[in-house]
């Protein structure tokens, strides 16, 4: 049917935005169905967009086509349009205050043709449409054009990584449909789709596998240069061949001439660069540009960059936001809704920007973005100010405001697993209740009793020899039993493995006619074919018996399966209850630390506050009577200001809002302390939970604390530094996640034995039948092996195929490592230790041959290096400079250099009240690994020198014996040593310059003190086995120093190395260094391991060890290290301490010993229930496995093997390690 109306010659310059709620709107061929439908209105709409999660159609359309005319177009389609009462059901209440809005409403009276304050009947209820005037404010919504969407789904269904390796499979042959990967354990699913439709249309592919999906989000991929401000990135490099100033003067000069590179910073003393780059590619290009120039170029790190990011200016961060309204009933309530927001626009510096407008009742969420500038312009004033907005007449009811939060990847799994556990328990409950009845028919009285029993005798006769033979009653009550549960409890298998073989044998299916044959199925098809043979055997078996006359005796037929069906499914349903059950709590220790977070917080606002809020985290209008929680005066520390305390809703915190932590409370945010105290360390924090570290951690005025710690002691104030997902809590959180979905190698040979397991058992299950049928037939068996007494051989046969096919089970090599994997990427977290590289970490950890430290920041403590007072030598004797010259020299030099040993001196010369406002040094030049030269003019008339031995060496400076025993005595101390020496320039002197020698003039020393627990662990890592090494760019003298101190072997250290060369000596020591050997009874019986590639760990902090971090096996940052070192490891230790090495190295085997413990046991016991089940074992005493008691061992087989993970919970620290790490 086509729609005709009206319409002016002239088109309107204005367009109106209407959403439409449509209640069985569910899949893509509905979209499909809207976009024909209303593409045959006239005047046709500018643009459609459907939503199936949000069930909602968006229309962008000329106002001569009404809103009217959309409804009937989709109703007479079989689009139910309901009303606002359909939605909630409820029309009371909601009702009164939808009449109440029109009556105050004067647009909604004139629309209905009303006069003001008419109270009649005739004020229709409005439905869930509505209709916003497009304004140059609010954005349309024809859906941009896209190079991809990422989208995210939750599958329910799934059992075993057959089904997991299914639905990847399947997917991926779907043209359009790139980078599938699902989450067993997580219940999810994440790909890119070349179109919103196509993304859309999985949840259908998913559901004809016989797995439950829904959308999470479909996000579209940005293209570039879309927006005004796009994407730009920061990158990290690491240069290598740079030999002083004029080398990094080159780079940067030529890199910032080239268009779309800006903020170009290169680091000539830690061989680094760092830029901003309009694009990904351009990065990449960066390389080519550097190496053009003659310099070795490899990128460390790329970021996006953050909107208003500045490199040292402080950075202004955009907050998006995105709003509920409550309390809209018509189409004029978002006018009103948009006009209050339009108010925020009036001050650039909040940069107030709407990214989606409020739809109406059906969609009343709108999506902001805004700079905040607390306490004056923050997410409270934005909802206050809604919540006071009324009706347009401004005596209606007032709006309610709430932050909304979509619900999460993570929340809508646990409800898919909830649902899941929900469908097998009502499954099991309905099973469960008939087999009673079974088991006291089927069994109590035909085998319990004595067969001269009436009961016995009733059952086992035939139930009408005349129309049903020689059936008995307990084959027909068996029969009426076992039918629902086939058809009803069973019928999830059955219709999951319909689907299966309906998708891989579908038209147009890319996968090998050969491959289909041997590649097939999932558990799913195994119980469905085990409980449908029992079935329909039992069947034929009973239509067998139908037309064969009662014996004499008056005895009925009892061989069937019937009562094996229903006891089958119960025990099957069981194992699956309880392994879907035991899945859920593998990653409880994950959610745990999610759990941290607090839900709301005590502000302080300075004075009263002005900002009601209610106990829901709503806020009310400014002028309501509503209780404004707990309000008490404060005094802040040393402040003469009054503070008052507010509870509010942690979603409504601002960067730079000041709370209060009370004691036994943790911070809503992480923050500076900013509570002043008199105490050094007043205060303390228990970090517990983030760090594993078990004392609590002392603070002062400006120290960090962080969300999920607890305070322990007095109360403190905090002002608030990082909200939402910056917290350090989300980043571990978001870690711990991210390494769960990166599989161990040794998963990939579960995929491979379950990718081709079911159709070995199937072949199995044929071959068992056939052997013993042939056997039979054959007379090669006793006759009395024939036990029943219809059906011959091919019945009795029947029961060992059905026994093969039920009791094999892939469940539990599939879990096998996923869940040890989850419990113990947990296990660490609460041990301080982010598991970034997920399984194939946990992997290369187990066996770790050498680890390799950084000397500076990980061996030491890697606090800003000190010069002592015993570490200073003036050394001018007769030389014209004197002490305060020469130090004020140095401070103009070293005052300049970002490296840590200048800025140890610089402190030093700063606390000896040395100022350079009076002098300024020309012709600088810093060499890397070296030191600077330099000129002074004036009163100083001097070149000089300053840095390591060698520079000074190397301009002739001469160094007298005694100063020269007194370097060595620093650097086997472990010491640096900085030297400056002069050379006068006075115009006067005679002597011509190149004959005037640098004369040594003042010797440093600066300490990194070592971490307490460094010899410590160094030692129980060589008494593990496992090697120990040493790399530093610091000079040999004082790195083997150090080494000796905390116990590694002076030839295991490589002293002097650049960045780049730390990452080759770390792949030479790969290829050259002793594999561990092993320990104990281990070594007794299986002897020393046999040579090879040895696995190396590398453990740093700093950006100049990102390449030997991503050159190792296993890379470890120290927590608190560089950004770029974190990204580059496979661990990361957030407390710092390397006691949490012994841990990592210990857990590690702990983890992958249960991985093949439960790997081994889920083999072996296959490879001896199948051919158990198969009979081989019957020749002796007839015993064989009954299908029933092999439904049961494949149920105890998969929830054993989660049980076994699960028990790493129980693991615990090696004894001398509790306390420290």
């Amino acid at each position: 049917m086509r729609f005709h109306y009206p319409h002016p010659t002239e088109a309107p310059s204005q367009m109106n935005i209407s959403s439409v709620y449509v209640a069985n709107l569910h899949c893509a061929s509905c979209v499909h169905t809207i976009h024909e439908v209303l593409q045959e209105l006239t005047p046709p709409p500018a643009s459609i967009s459907v939503s199936i999660v949000s069930q909602s159609v968006t229309i962008e359309h000329s106002p001569y086509l009404t809103l009217k005319a959309i409804q009937q177009a989709l109703e007479h389609a079989g689009f139910d349009i309901p009303s606002l009462e359909d939605q909630f059901g409820d029309p009371g209440p909601s009702s009164g205050r939808r009449q109440r809005h029109v009556d105050h409403c004067t647009k909604c009276q004139e629309e209905e043709g009303q006069d003001h304050g008419d109270h009649t009947a005739e004020a229709s209820v409005p439905t869930t449409s509505q209709v916003i005037p497009s304004k140059s404010s609010l954005p349309s919504s024809p859906m941009s054009s896209s190079p991809g969407f990422i989208a995210s789904y939750s599958i329910g269904g799934m059992t075993c990584a057959s089904c997991s390796t299914t639905i990847t499979h399947q997917l991926s042959e779907i043209p359009g449909l790139s980078e599938v990967k699902v989450d067993l354990l997580g219940n999810s699913l994440s790909l890119v789709a070349e179109s919103q439709k196509l993304a859309q249309e999985v949840v259908e592919h998913v559901d004809d596998l016989g797995y439950e999906a829904n959308i999470v989000n479909i996000n579209p991929i940005p293209p570039p240069q879309l927006t005004h401000t796009p994407t730009k990135y920061v990158a990290t490099y690491s240069i290598g061949g740079m030999t002083c100033a004029s080398c990094s003067t080159t780079i940067t000069k030529q890199l910032s001439e080239i268009q779309g590179l800006s903020e170009v910073k290169v680091d000539l003393l830690g061989n680094s660069m760092t830029l901003v780059a309009s694009s990904e590619q351009q990065v990449k290009e960066v390389i080519e540009h550097v190496e053009d120039i003659g310099y070795e170029c490899s990128i460390v790190d790329v970021k996006p960059q953050q909107q208003g990011m500045e490199s040292k200016e402080p950075v202004e961060l955009s907050r998006t936001v995105s709003i509920r309204i409550d309390g809209m009933f018509c189409q004029h309530c978002p006018e009103q809704v948009m006009a209050t927001l339009e108010t925020f626009r009036s001050n650039p510096a909040w940069d107030f920007q709407i990214k989606k407008p409020v739809g109406g009742p059906s969609d009343p969420i709108l999506t902001i973005s805004y700079i905040p500038h607390s306490p004056d312009f923050t997410i409270r004033s934005i909802l206050t100010a809604l919540s006071s907005a009324s009706s347009p007449s401004g005596s209606g009811q007032p709006f309610m405001a709430t932050i909304h939060h979509p619900p999460s990847l993570e929340s809508l799994s646990a409800k898919m697993q909830i649902k899941e556990r929900q469908a097998l328990l009502w499954r099991l409950i309905f099973t469960v209740v008939l087999a009673i009845p079974t088991f006291i028919i089927g069994i109590v009285f035909t085998t319990l009793i004595h067969s001269t029993n009436s009961l016995h005798i009733y059952f086992n006769a035939p139930l009408s020899p005349n129309h049903t033979g020689s059936v008995s009653r307990m084959v027909w009550a068996l029969f009426i039993l076992a039918t629902p549960v086939e058809f009803y409890s069973a019928g999830l298998f059955h219709r999951r493995s319909i689907k299966e073989l309906r998708a891989l044998w579908r038209r147009g299916s890319r996968t090998p006619i050969l491959m289909r044959f041997i590649r097939f199925g999932s558990m799913n098809l195994l119980i469905s074919l085990g409980v449908s043979v029992a079935y329909f055997s039992s069947i034929a078996l009973l239509a067998i018996a139908a037309t064969t006359p009662p014996s004499e005796a008056n005895e009925g037929t009892t061989t069937t399966y019937f009562d094996s069906v229903v006891f089958l499914t119960m025990f099957l349903l069981i194992g699956r209850f309880l392994e879907a059950y035991s899945k859920s709590r593998t990653a409880d220790a994950v959610s745990a630390l999610g759990k941290l977070r607090p839900k709301s917080a005590l502000l302080l606002t300075p004075g009263p506050s002005d900002i009601p809020a209610t106990k829901e985290g709503r806020y009310a209008p400014s002028d309501s009577d509503l209780e404004s929680g707990s309000t008490s005066s404060n005094v802040l520390d040393e402040k003469d200001i009054s503070s008052y305390t507010n509870s509010v809703p942690v979603d409504l915190l601002e960067l730079g809002d000041i709370i209060r932590v009370l004691p036994g409370s943790s911070p809503a945010a992480d923050g500076v302390i900013v509570s002043t105290s008199h105490q050094p360390n007043a205060f303390a924090f228990d970090e517990s939970s983030l760090t594993g570290e078990s004392r609590p951690a002392h603070k002062k005025e400006g120290d960090m604390v962080y969300v999920g710690t607890i305070c322990k002691g007095r109360p403190v104030d905090v002002e608030i530094t990082k909200i939402g997902g910056e917290t350090m809590l989300d980043q571990i959180v978001q870690v711990v996640r991210q390494g769960q979905t990166k599989r161990a190698p040794i998963e990939r040979v579960a995929d491979h034995l379950t990718a081709y397991f079911v159709p070995c058992v199937v072949f199995l299950s044929l071959i068992t039948w056939i052997i013993w049928l042939v056997l039979g037939e054959a007379n090669a068996l006793p006759a009395g092996y024939l036990d029943i007494p219809i059906g011959g051989w091919p019945v009795w046969s029947l029961r060992f195929a059905i026994a093969v096919f039920v009791v094999a089970c892939p469940c539990g090599i599939g879990l096998a490592a996923p869940t040890a994997l989850l419990v113990g990427s947990g296990l660490a977290a609460n041990f301080g230790i982010l598991v970034r590289g997920g399984g194939e970490a946990f992997q290369e950890a187990a066996n770790i041959d050498v680890v390799v430290f950084d000397k500076t920041g990980t061996l030491t403590r890697g606090d800003t290096p000190t010069v002592g007072e015993g570490d200073v030598v003036m050394t001018e004797n007769d030389s014209p400079w004197k002490e305060t010259t020469s130090l004020e020299m140095v401070y103009a030099l070293e005052s300049g250099s970002t490296h840590p040993v200048a800025t140890a001196v610089t402190a030093y010369c700063k606390a000896q009240g040395i100022s350079t406002a009076d002098i300024e040094p020309s012709h600088v030049e810093e060499v890397a690994g070296r030191g600077i030269k330099g000129s002074f003019a004036g009163k100083y008339n001097a070149d000089a020198v300053i840095g390591n031995e060698m520079w000074v060496r190397d301009h002739h400076a001469v160094i007298a014996p005694e100063h020269q025993e007194t370097l060595e005595s620093w650097k086997a101390q472990g010491k640096s040593v900085v030297l400056l020496a002069l050379r006068s320039t006075q115009e006067t002197s005679s002597t011509p310059e190149s004959d005037r020698p640098f004369v040594l003039v003042a010797m440093f020393a600066t300490s990194d003190p070592l971490r307490e627990e460094a010899a410590e662990v160094v030692q129980r890592l060589q008494e593990d086995g496992i090697g120990t090494w040493m790399i530093s760019g610091d000079n040999e003298v004082t790195a083997k120093a150090v080494a000796k101190t905390v116990g590694i072997p002076e030839h295991n250290v490589i002293a002097g190395v650049l960045p780049h060369e730390k990452a080759e000596r770390v792949r030479w020591l790969q290829s050259t260094a002793m594999k561990r050997g092993r320990q104990g009874w281990r070594k007794t019986l299986f002897g020393e391991r046999p040579g090879g590639r040895a696995v190396i760990a590398m453990c740093g902090d700093g950006i100049n060890d990102a390449p030997a971090l991503a050159s190792a096996d296993v890379s470890i940052a120290i927590g608190s290290g560089s950004d770029v070192a974190i990204s580059s490891a496979s661990f990361i230790l957030v407390s710092s301490n390397l006691w949490s090495i012994l841990t990592l190295t210990d857990l590690s085997r702990a983890v992958f010993r249960r991985i093949k413990f439960n790997f081994g046991w889920a083999l072996m016991y296959n490879l001896a229930a199948v051919p158990i089940a198969a009979g081989v074992i019957y020749p002796a005493g007839h015993a064989r496995l009954d299908p029933v008691w092999a439904s049961l061992a494949m149920a105890l087989s998969s929830v054993s093997v989660v049980t076994s993970s699960l028990l790493l919970k129980l693991y615990r620290e090696p004894r001398e390690l509790r306390g420290k790490a």
